[in-house]
């Protein structure tokens, strides 16, 4: 879909030095923020972020054939006499505007999904699932932030029949700046949890920014949300009056707290990591309950979308780096999920870690952006760690840390201190044997996939 000349001077007021286009029935292929792989035929936009300023790359951009380009007000001065341009006062604004234009102009339906875990394997759950459309778009890498949700946006086409953003955020107001430029049919909240409550301070605050996806979201849309979370369903309503469903995964082997015939139900079996949902089985190739669970959120999409499935079903999902990752080694069944970490998350690994035979290894690398509650959930996790049939846990931390958890924990001999990753291999190879299980967790900070290569 192109962006003529007309289209933007609607969203960001007239063109300068129109006469002095080439084609003055120029029309733009894409829109570009990228210097470096420009096209002649897109237009650019010059964003500041937090590395480059794209003002700095005019100059490029004019040598690469391009014909107008969009500026922040004050700049005319970088480019050449009588070129072409747009001013306004926030290129970022400006990009996102394009970005809106396109989506109503593509008038396709919009998935977004937001929560403190979960959303990336979500969502590629989800555009495999949802193929029986046709051609579906999806949020690219970590493209889930003001420029990647913008990206994907304007990259999709005319051959998509369904666009499904991932949105992430950092403080209250970005979701819901996301969802203005998106305007989503679709809601889903894959949690609340406590990831990122160092910036926002409180669970009430992350449910509050969790649920401004819901601030631009088509009235006649829905928003999919996990049962039995309270304050997410307090504050839901705050915000959103219209529908909301709500998923419920039990463990087969147990005994659920309540069954509520409102709820979107699903049933995990551990023997065969299966899930029946409404009659139907579903194999999926990612483990554990924390999986199945994300998977019900995929399948209530599915069944806004009509999609209708067989009585039994099997999925084989693509797993990205760092995410649902299952390796062998010359002896051992390595889990890579290097990619983050959250306490949810590592809770919820080394729960699927347990439900494996043979003897369990935690590589953990320490939690980051948990503020003055780091503590308090790092000791959570020793004690659940403690409890377990874990043989042996390397924890990875700066130096102050490993003072105050070694005298926490001096009454256990399951842990061991690292404060650099370039001895954990050879560490944790001494106490492995043939058929044994590692998982490896940890925030992003320590990279922890430069172990795998050292393990045995």
């Amino acid at each position: 879909m192109d962006f003529s000349v007309h289209d933007v001077n609607k969203i960001l007021g007239n063109i300068k030095n129109w006469d002095n286009l080439t084609n003055q029935f120029q029309s733009f292929k894409k829109i570009s923020i990228d210097s470096r792989t420009i096209l002649s035929c897109e237009l650019f936009i010059a964003i500041k972020g937090t590395n480059f300023d794209g003002h700095n790359f005019l100059s490029e951009v004019i040598k690469k054939g391009g014909k107008a380009v969009v500026i922040k007000d004050g700049m005319q001065n970088l480019l050449p006499n009588k070129f072409p341009f747009w001013t306004v006062p926030d290129t970022l604004e400006a990009f996102q505007k394009l970005a809106l234009f396109k989506r109503r102009k593509l008038n396709i339906p919009v998935v977004g999904i937001t929560g403190s875990v979960g959303k990336t394997t979500t969502k590629e759950m989800m555009g495999e699932v949802l193929k029986q459309l046709g051609k579906i778009k999806l949020s690219q890498l970590n493209f889930n932030n003001e420029i990647g949700v913008g990206l994907t946006i304007l990259d999709s086409d005319l051959k998509d029949k369904t666009l499904v953003l991932e949105m992430g955020m950092r403080g209250l107001g970005q979701i819901e700046n996301l969802s203005k430029f998106s305007e989503p049919d679709i809601a889903v909240i894959t949690n609340i949890g406590s990831s990122h409550i160092g910036i926002l301070g409180s669970k009430e605050n992350i449910t509050n920014a969790k649920c401004e996806i819901t601030k631009h979201l088509n009235p006649k849309g829905v928003v999919i949300i996990p049962a039995n979370d309270l304050l997410l369903e307090e504050t839901l309503k705050k915000n959103w009056n219209g529908r909301i469903i709500k998923v419920e995964l039990i463990d087969r082997n147990q005994k659920a707290q309540s069954i509520k015939k409102s709820n979107l139900q699903g049933f995990f079996n551990r023997s065969n990591n299966s899930v029946m949902i409404e009659g139907k089985i579903f194999e999926i190739s990612f483990q554990g309950f924390h999986n199945a669970f994300n998977f019900l959120f995929v399948y209530a999409v599915a069944k806004e979308f009509g999609i209708e499935f067989k009585n039994t079903n099997k999925f084989n999902f693509v797993s990205l780096n760092g995410r649902n990752k299952i390796l062998k080694s010359n002896k051992t069944t390595i889990y890579d999920e290097t990619y983050n970490a959250s306490p949810e998350s590592v809770k919820a690994c080394i729960d699927n870690l347990l439900d494996n035979p043979n003897n369990h290894f935690l590589i953990f690398g320490s939690m980051q952006e948990l503020g003055n509650k780091s503590k308090k959930y790092h000791k959570y996790l020793f004690d659940f760690i403690n409890r377990s049939d874990i043989k042996k846990c390397i924890f990875i931390c700066d130096k102050n840390e490993e003072i105050y958890y070694e005298d926490y924990l001096k009454k256990s001999t399951k842990f061991l201190f690292l404060n650099e990753i370039n001895k954990v291999g050879e560490t944790i190879n001494k106490y492995t044997k043939k058929g044994d299980f590692i998982l490896i967790k940890g925030s992003r900070c320590w990279k922890l996939e430069k172990v795998i290569k050292s393990i045995d």
